[in-house]
């Protein structure tokens, strides 16, 4: 079942993204469930965060947020999937990121951005599957456990 994410689900949120640092993706930080729940108090118009539960267990979470503050940049969006270790590879993320980009659609976003480490080619693949398309590559961008990452640009468009 997927669900606007509420407080409640802030902690478990945090403990699967946690599983993700310094791999895919560029934070390093440790989250708390108190990191989440800040998120939720001040998401604006064009930004929601999602839970996917199996039998009332949060096994996956999104989000939507903008690409920029700046209003040139208004209906240009940022979608994320992160989805538990154990529950990977069941179509979870491909639910749970459909779900995201239809709710794209319906808040008005007409561009959607993904930003993955060139090495994972197994979020590249997933998100092509989905219609984004790759535009390109920046490459020694990140910085992580002592070695540059180069990170993928896709983009999907909104008809």
């Amino acid at each position: 079942m997927i669900l606007l994410a509420t407080k409640s689900d802030c902690h478990d949120i945090a403990m699967i993204y946690n599983h993700y640092l310094g791999k895919s993706t560029m934070d390093l930080e440790l989250k708390d469930g108190s990191y989440y729940s800040n998120i939720l108090d001040n998401q604006d118009d064009m930004e929601e965060l999602w839970s996917l539960k199996e039998d009332e267990m949060l096994i996956a979470w999104g989000i939507i947020k903008k690409y920029s503050d700046r209003a040139g940049y208004r209906l240009t969006g940022e979608t994320s999937v992160y989805v538990h270790q154990g529950h990977l590879h069941k179509g979870h993320g491909t639910k749970l990121k459909r779900h995201l980009m239809q709710r794209c659609r319906d808040l008005g976003y007409h561009h959607l951005l993904a930003r993955i480490n060139s090495d994972n080619n197994i979020s590249i693949h997933y998100n092509k599957r989905l219609g984004y398309t790759v535009v390109g590559e920046q490459k020694e961008v990140g910085h992580v456990h002592g070695m540059w990452k180069d990170i993928t640009i896709m983009q999907y468009l909104i008809d």
